[in-house]
């Protein structure tokens, strides 16, 4: 359909043209009059894009700078906690931010919405119709203009083209999502413990299938036995660790391969002294309704099947005009400005990037993401005040994967001082703790971010071990 204006959006439609230019950038080259606002979009409010816009609008405000946020939830909630939300071993309502209250505290603006097209000529986005629940219509397709853009919309799960896997499987990309397979997961619980009830000796189990050995399907895997062991507190009298029956399944020689080799057997180790059967090597070629099909030609059954086999970039990404690679990231200079428009940046899972001497690229990591926010804050700063922009430099801090309260084990430093310092036990989990208390410092500033921090540690006193709603 065609893209229509709406009455509050009349001072975001598009104004001036003109192709991008070359770095730095200027209110002098940038044709932005003395009465026009320097816009400043940024599309995606996962953890890189709400701290970009809270530094930006706490920077700026808005009395020459119009900072936008656009996303298409109402709220965030940082990823690496979605596993404990699928779990039910986070309320997510306590947790989100919702994106309205945090504009108003932070001096930028936000607009619910998913983004359609990018007209580079024009500096000029699109963002799809919002629908309600039911199909209808609550906000219009329209176009918000830009003097700078950054997309940072993240990733979403590679399937591979595996046959099944859309059908079949759930992904653990969104709260939605994660929502959806608590509420399988408990109504399945219930249907085993009613059926025990009704049967002492019956041999009934929940069977989780995961895919993928990364820290997503490790975290997962080990979160759901804790969940597992609160149920009998919560009217699930006989059930308990016995009754849960899950099967990791990594098509590589090991999991976790982001850690060192010793760190991987050992929350291997801890996983299977939980009851996770662990099968490494073993790669999925079919999702089957209530089944996985392996390489060999194994079936193995399950109430749930879980994809974490990887991220790529959103397939829309591809159709924008700009360059991408064969997994739809959007390829980057170090300036984190994408290539061939100097106008539009990109930053965390979307964006792809390759640093000089070395042969990978930066990987999808919350870290990766935080640290890129800070370079592109600052080349925005620096291409208004007509400086030279500086290129993003990456320092691994290194991988802490949380085993639920049983264990946590990891990494640290990394590159910085040139190997890796193996952690783990109460070091490993203060050290995992501490790297959200960072993401809270980094959306809400150091004031408002203690006091949440203070809140989190009374909430797991009086709260509820689980959310069973």
């Amino acid at each position: 359909m065609k893209h229509q204006s709406v009455p509050e959006l009349e001072a975001l439609e598009t104004a001036g043209a003109g192709a991008a230019i070359s770095a730095p950038l200027n209110a002098r080259t940038s044709g932005i009059g003395p009465n026009r606002k320097t816009q400043i979009v940024v599309v995606g409010g996962g953890a890189g894009g709400l701290e970009l816009v809270r530094k930006l609008g706490a920077k700026f405000g808005r009395k020459n700078h119009d900072i936008i946020l656009v996303d298409k939830n109402l709220s965030h909630i940082w990823k690496p906690l979605l596993h404990e939300v699928a779990a039910g071993s986070l309320d997510a309502n306590l947790d989100e931010v919702g994106y309205r209250g945090h504009c108003y505290r932070w001096g930028y603006r936000f607009f619910q919405g998913s983004l359609d097209g990018i007209d580079r000529e024009n500096r000029t986005i699109s963002l799809a119709p919002v629908h309600d629940d039911s199909g209808a219509e609550i906000i219009a397709g329209h176009e918000i203009r830009y003097d700078y853009l950054v997309l940072a919309v993240g990733s979403v799960s590679n399937d591979f083209g595996v046959p099944g896997v859309k059908e079949h499987s759930i992904y653990l990309d969104s709260r939605d999502q994660a929502d959806k397979f608590r509420t399988k997961l408990l109504n399945h619980c219930l249907r085993v413990s009613r059926a025990m009830m009704a049967n002492p000796m019956a041999n009934e189990q929940v069977k989780v299938a995961i895919v993928g050995g990364g820290a997503t399907g490790v975290e997962l895997a080990a979160e759901l036995y804790n969940a597992a062991g609160a149920l009998r507190h919560y009217g699930l009298e006989v059930f308990d660790e016995s009754r849960l029956n899950v099967t990791l399944l990594e098509a590589g020689p090991r999991i976790l391969p982001a850690l060192p080799e010793k760190l991987a057997k050992a929350a291997k180790h801890e996983l299977e002294e939980l009851g996770v059967t662990v099968k490494c090597d073993t790669q999925v070629i079919e999702a089957r309704s209530r089944a996985m099909i392996t390489s060999s030609g194994e079936r193995i059954d399950a109430d749930l099947m879980v994809w974490a086999a990887g991220v790529k970039g959103a397939e829309f990404l591809s159709e924008l005009g700009l360059e991408t690679n064969p997994r739809n990231q959007i390829k980057v200079r170090p300036t984190m400005q994408a290539l061939g428009d100097d106008r539009i940046f990109a930053l965390g899972d979307c964006a792809f990037f390759i640093p000089e001497g070395q042969d990978t690229p930066i990987p999808p990591r919350a870290q990766a993401a935080h640290q890129m926010a800070g370079t592109v804050y600052d080349n925005i700063v620096r291409s208004l005040k007509g400086k030279k922009l500086k290129s993003f430099k990456y320092q691994d801090k290194g991988s802490l994967i949380s085993l639920s309260r049983f264990s946590t084990v990891g990494s640290l430093m990394g590159n910085l001082v040139g190997g890796s310092l193996a952690v783990e036990g109460r070091m490993a989990r203060l050290i995992y703790t501490s790297l959200y208390r960072l993401h809270l410092l980094g959306i809400h500033g150091w004031l408002r971010g203690t006091g949440l921090m203070m809140i989190g540690r009374v909430n797991r006193v009086v709260r509820p071990r689980l959310k069973l709603h």
